[in-house]
């Protein structure tokens, strides 16, 4: 009599790339989720989504099935920013947690991206139409009524007016030499990013943290994401082969390396990585890379 089938479990990595494998059903909160999966592995990413679709129920029974966008949206803010208390973690804004959504719908604190996420769920649930904006240096939320387009700033709560926006985007364009003839409208910064972007910010925030941190093996986890999630990224994939090297993992880092160059001939680093390569010359370790 034949046993009991036996399935094994995917890795938190191949989990992600199923997730993301194609972009027509890609889904965000899903994969957002999972990231934080390289740092908690038992985490439940099914009990997650079904806490937002929790959050999502309870929001709609507080307006009529007739309420109008504007009114809808009032819910919403009221809802996600005053009773359940959602806000900016400004006391401890490079805390990883920031970037685990799990995390986040506990404390109720987060950066900019991750309060967008769970607030562009809601949005969506409650049928309004949402999208991620990577406006530069902070992430905003942009969602369409019938007046015309609304901009909230999900690590505060508030609407933003044409003018705050110019002021935030000022800096930018000082640094950039985008003023006068150069000046680049408005709208050019607001367009919606798509799922992919999303998580390719999410997951370049962590990137940022454990590289600040000097953690290898947490870098090393964000970058086989990265990797995965943006193939043709190749500047991700040199980063990856750096890590590598870093942790003694030579064969690894060496196709990685040697990849970047192939596909990037005109790389203004290319004299620097090239040397990288050469120094690993022929040794060995080893590591199952996508």
């Amino acid at each position: 009599m034949p046993g009991p089938l036996q399935f094994e479990t995917p890795s938190a990595l191949e989990f992600f790339t199923t997730l993301v494998a194609d972009d027509a059903s890609l889904s965000l909160v899903e994969a957002a989720v999972s990231i934080a999966q390289d740092e908690f592995p038992q985490l439940d990413t099914l009990g997650v989504l079904a806490e937002i679709d929790q959050l999502a129920a309870r929001l709609k029974r507080r307006f009529p099935i007739d309420a109008v966008p504007v009114q809808r949206l009032r819910w919403l803010n009221r809802f996600f920013f005053q009773e359940l208390g959602f806000a900016g973690n400004v006391n401890n804004y490079y805390d990883p947690h920031n970037s685990y959504l799990h995390s986040v719908l506990a404390t109720r604190r987060g950066i900019p991206i991750t309060l967008a996420v769970l607030y562009i769920e809601l949005a969506t649930q409650i049928g309004l139409t949402a999208r991620g904006v990577s406006f530069p240096g902070h992430f905003l939320v942009k969602l369409r009524m019938p007046q015309g387009e609304v901009v909230i700033d999900p690590f505060t709560g508030h609407s933003l007016s044409r003018d705050e926006l110019d002021e935030l985007l000022a800096p930018y364009k000082r640094n950039r030499g985008l003023q006068g003839d150069f000046d680049a409208p408005l709208g050019l910064f607001l367009q919606t990013a798509t799922a992919r972007d999303v998580l390719a910010r999410m997951l370049r925030n962590l990137k940022e943290v454990h590289r600040a941190a000097g953690d290898l093996q947490r870098l090393l986890a964000v970058q086989q994401r990265l990797v995965v999630l943006l193939p043709q990224a190749w500047e991700e994939r040199r980063d990856r082969g750096l890590v590598c090297a870093d942790l003694g993992l030579d064969a690894a880092a060496a196709r990685d390396l040697s990849a970047y160059l192939e596909h990037v001939p005109d790389a203004s680093d290319r004299t620097l990585i090239a040397h990288r390569l050469a120094a690993l010359g022929g040794a060995g370790g080893s590591l199952r890379l996508h």
